[in-house]
C-alpha cells in the first residue's frame, strides 16, 4: 500500500504542528515513508537513529523494559508524537498489520523548532532600504519576516551555510542580520576595499568581477542562496573583487566581527602539522589552496591542488567521504578555503600557520 504523506498528515503531528503553512511544505519534502510488514519490526528493518519517527498509518505493538505492552494505533493520540527505540523504556516494536512509518531527521527538525520559537519574540534587528541616490531607509524588521529569508529555508539549515552552525549561534544570528533591499548596479562590494561585511544573496543576481590590465573580467554569478564576502574577513585582506547587482534583490548581511565570532568559530578547526602528519597517515588528504606555480614550487607530499578561487567549484568534485586539511602559506587562503568547505558539509581541518610551520624536508 502506497500512503499518501500531505500537509494535512504533517498538521496532526507535535511539535511540527506549530509551523505554518510555509514551513510544514518545506517538512514536507524531508520526511520519509518506510512500510513495515505484518510481524515485522521497525528497529531491526530501517535505521531509526536519529530520527523523529511517527506512525501514520496502521498498528504496532510497543513492548517496554518491564515487560508491559502497548498497541499504538495511527488513529490514537499516542501517534501524534514521536516514538522510536532511542527511548529508553521501548525495547522492541512489532507491525500488527501492515503499517507505515513517517522519519524525519531529528537534527533538522529541532533547529527548524529553535528558529519557530524565536519567531515568536519581541521584533528584532534592521532593514535598509536602498535606492539609486544612495539614500537609506531603517524599516524594523521581525524575527518572523527574517526566517522567511532563504538563508533560513529547510534546505539551507540542512545542507547550506548554516548546516553546521550551532543554535545558540543561530539564534544570536537573527538578532544581528540585517537585510538590505539593494538594486540593478548597486556595487555591494568594491575590488580593494577593506572586508567589513560577510553576505547571503536572499534574492536577485549579482555579477562578480576582477579588474586585470585594466579590464573587469567577469568571474562569476552569484544567485539566491549563494554566499560571498568571507574571503577578506578571514583572511584580513582587502577585497579581491567587485559584486555588482545585475537586478533587485534582497541581500542578508553580517558585520565582521559577528561574523567572525558566529560563523567562523563554530566551522573553522586548525591542526598543527604534527597532528595532521598523523590523519594523513590515517587517510587524511592534503589540500593545497595556492596557486599553481606556488604548488609546483613546494607543495606538500601527496598534495592535490585546489585554488581558493576554485573552491567553490570543486565543491561537487571533492569526496565527501574523505577528511581535507587545507594549507597555503601562511594559513590565511586556506582558512576560506575551509571555511567554504566546512560550510557545504566537508571534513575539512586547517594547517595552522600554513607552511611557514613545516619543516622544509617535508616540502617537496
Amino acid at each position: 500500500m502506497t500512503y499518501a504523506l500531505d500537509l494535512r498528515t504533517l498538521a496532526n503531528l507535535e511539535p511540527i504542528s506549530s509551523f505554518d503553512s510555509v514551513r510544514l511544505r518545506e517538512v514536507l519534502d524531508y520526511c520519509h515513508i518506510e512500510t513495515i510488514p505484518k510481524g515485522g519490526n521497525p528497529f531491526k528493518l530501517f535505521s531509526l537513529e536519529g530520527q523523529s519517527v511517527y506512525l501514520v498509518s496502521g498498528e504496532i505493538e510497543l513492548v517496554f523494559q518491564d515487560g508491559n505492552k502497548v498497541v499504538v494505533s495511527a488513529q490514537s493520540e499516542w501517534a501524534k508524537h514521536p516514538l522510536g527505540k532511542r527511548q529508553p523504556d521501548i525495547v522492541s516494536a512489532t507491525a500488527l498489520c501492515e503499517s507505515q512509518l513517517l522519519d524525519i531527521d531529528e537534527g533538522l527538525l529541532d533547529r527548524m523548532m529553535v528558529l519557530d520559537q524565536v519567531s515568536q519574540h519581541e521584533p528584532i534587528g534592521g532593514a535598509h532600504f536602498s535606492n539609486n541616490q544612495n539614500t537609506r531607509v531603517d524599516v524594523s524588521l521581525n524575527a518572523k519576516r527574517l526566517l522567511k529569508a532563504s538563508m533560513f529555508s529547510a534546505d539551507n539549515l540542512n545542507n547550506g551555510p548554516l548546516a553546521h552552525v550551532p543554535m545558540t549561534n543561530i539564534s544570536v544570528l537573527l538578532q544581528r542580520l540585517e537585510a538590505i533591499a539593494v538594486r540593478a548596479g548597486d556595487v555591494i562590494i568594491r575590488e580593494g576595499d577593506d572586508g567589513d561585511y560577510y553576505y547571503l544573496m536572499d534574492s536577485g543576481r549579482a555579477q562578480v568581477t576582477r579588474r586585470v590590465g585594466g579590464v573587469d573580467l567577469p568571474l562569476a554569478e552569484l544567485k539566491t542562496g549563494d554566499v560571498f564576502g568571507e574571503e577578506a574577513l578571514l583572511s584580513d585582506a582587502k577585497r579581491n573583487a567587485t559584486v555588482i547587482m545585475k537586478s533587485n534583490g534582497v541581500l542578508l548581511r553580517l558585520g565582521r566581527q559577528d561574523f567572525l565570532a558566529l560563523l567562523k568559530e563554530p566551522l573553522l578547526h586548525k591542526i598543527s602539522f604534527e597532528y595532521a602528519i598523523q590523519a594523513v597517515e590515517q587517510g587524511a588528504v592534503w589540500l593545497d589552496v595556492r596557486y599553481p606555480p606556488e604548488y609546483r614550487y613546494d607543495k606538500l607530499r601527496g598534495a592535490m591542488n585546489v585554488p581558493l578561487n576554485e573552491i567553490r567549484k570543486a565543491l561537487g568534485v571533492l569526496d565527501r567521504s574523505r577528511q581535507y586539511i587545507a594549507y597555503c602559506q601562511s594559513g590565511r587562503r586556506s582558512a576560506a578555503a575551509a571555511f567554504i568547505m566546512a560550510q557545504a558539509g566537508f571534513d575539512v581541518q586547517v594547517l595552522d600557520g600554513g607552511l611557514w610551520s613545516v619543516p622544509r624536508s617535508a616540502q617537496q
